[in-house]
Order: C-alpha cells, then sequence, then structure tokens
C-alpha cells in the first residue's frame, strides 16, 4: 500500500464494505430480517432469473483483490522475486509489496469463500464466511504493525491510529465467530471497516497529496497533534454516516419501498 493509490484504493474498498455492512444491519434492525440471511428475490421466469438469486459480495471481494494486486504489481519496477541472488547473499526484496499481496490474498480466499457458501453450496454456512474474514483481518494486523517500523513523525503516528482501528476490528470479527446474530457487534463492524477504509484514504492524502501543498514536517509537534485530531474527526464522521443510512433506511423501507 505504497503511494497514493496503495492508500486510496484499499481504503475505498474496506470504506465501501462497512458501507454494505451498514445497510444489512440497518435493514434487519427495521424489516426485522436475520441480518445474515437477507431474504432472496422471489424466483421469476426469464433469461436473467438466475442472476437475481446469485449474491454478488464474493464476486466484488475477488475483483477487488485482483485490481489491488494488479496495481501493486504494476508499481514494481526490475525482476518481482522474493530472496535476491548477488554472489553469496541471500536478501528478502520487495518486502513490503510482499506483505500487501499477502494481504490481498487473504481478502482473495475470503471473497472465494462468500461465493462457494452463498452460491454454491446447498446450504449456506455463515460462520465458514465469518471465520475467513476474521482470518484476513488477523493477517492485516501483524502486517501493518511491521509496517511501522521504518516509519516516523506524521507517518508513524498516522499509522499507530489505523492500527488502532484495525485491532479493534480484529477484536469485533473474532467475537462475531461467538455471537454471529448479535446486531451490536454488526454496527462495530460496520464502524471499524468504514473508520479503517476513510482514515486509510486520509493517509494517502496526507502523505502523498497534501491540501495545503507542503509536505507535513515530522519535527513540528503541531503536525503530531493535528493528525489525531483528524482521526478524531474521522471517528466523528463516520458515526454520523451510520446514523444517516440507517435514517435513511427507515425511510426507504417503512414510507417508499
Amino acid at each position: 500500500m505504497g503511494g497514493f493509490e496503495g492508500h486510496l484504493y484499499p481504503g475505498l474498498s474496506l470504506f465501501f464494505y462497512g458501507l454494505y455492512h451498514a445497510r444489512l444491519v440497518s435493514r434487519a434492525l427495521i424489516c426485522n430480517y436475520p441480518v445474515q440471511y437477507l431474504p432472496r428475490h422471489p424466483w421469476s421466469k426469464g433469461r436473467w432469473a438466475r442472476l437475481q438469486q446469485i449474491y454478488y459480495v464474493g464476486l466484488v471481494k475477488i475483483l477487488s483483490a485482483f485490481i489491488l494486486a494488479a496495481q501493486e504489481l504494476h508499481n514494481i519496477h526490475g525482476q518481482f522475486v522474493l530472496i535476491s541472488k548477488i554472489y553469496h547473499q541471500r536478501n528478502f526484496l520487495y518486502r513490503k509489496q510482499w506483505q500487501h499481496l499477502t494481504l490481498y490474498m487473504a481478502f482473495f480466499l475470503s471473497g472465494c469463500v462468500d461465493v462457494v457458501s452463498q452460491n454454491l453450496l446447498p446450504q449456506r454456512c455463515a460462520a465458514l464466511e465469518q471465520g475467513a474474514q476474521a482470518l484476513g483481518m488477523f493477517l492485516f494486523l501483524p502486517l501493518m504493525v511491521s509496517h511501522m517500523q521504518d516509519s516516523e513523525g506524521v507517518e508513524l503516528q498516522s499509522h499507530i491510529l489505523l492500527t488502532q482501528a484495525i485491532f479493534l476490528l480484529v477484536l469485533v470479527v473474532i467475537a462475531e465467530l461467538w455471537a454471529p446474530d448479535m446486531l451490536q457487534l454488526w454496527v462495530m463492524k460496520a464502524f471499524f471497516y468504514m473508520m479503517t477504509g476513510s482514515w486509510l484514504i486520509q493517509i494517502g492524502f496526507m502523505l502523498y497529496k497534501p491540501i495545503s501543498g507542503y509536505k507535513w514536517m515530522d519535527d513540528d509537534k503541531n503536525n503530531i497533534v493535528f493528525v489525531t485530531t483528524f482521526f478524531c474527526w474521522h471517528v466523528a464522521f463516520t458515526a454520523i454516516l451510520i446514523i444517516w443510512v440507517y435514517g435513511f433506511s427507515f425511510l426507504w423501507y417503512c414510507y417508499i419501498c
């Protein structure tokens, strides 16, 4: 996730995935549906009848993983190898790129599990989907911790805050394995997915395309303080957005739909 695009695209993927979960839990609260098992469209005859029965979330995950991996590989100059073979040295190369690809592979596998469970198995296995999701987020946490080893100043502070959000998200998805139908956990999961995604996008702008046009100075303590302030604003923005999603869903399902 190096560079501006490396922060923007994963951030958008996580943010919209959290927004999708916010819609799911809002619909479950309003319509009294099980949050994991939304009703399918009724069977209808016609050429596109089968397509109405397909869940597309897993396919979107797979497509997103391919796009993110392609973007990562596109930014690599030279031969992409794991270990160099210069003389008698055996050094690991492209360590961050390999970490990113490992993360994208976890998301890809989660998407494959979703597709198989939701569209191919005779009976959907939600526990399997949640397990794959928890595994992907569990891998995200140590990879992000190792990312901070070469960071300092604004970059370090922003990634520490990001790691905090990921850690809380990991706790939520793990707790969800034992309480899969608890709506409070689904609300928190939507919140932390959106929070992680929006803050990842913010990091991209702060480090590579600052609004002021000037690079953030690592030796200025005011910049470090403002990074934390911006993070708190993202927390408030995400909470307001979830409330807005619930309010819009309430109007849609109770008065429009």
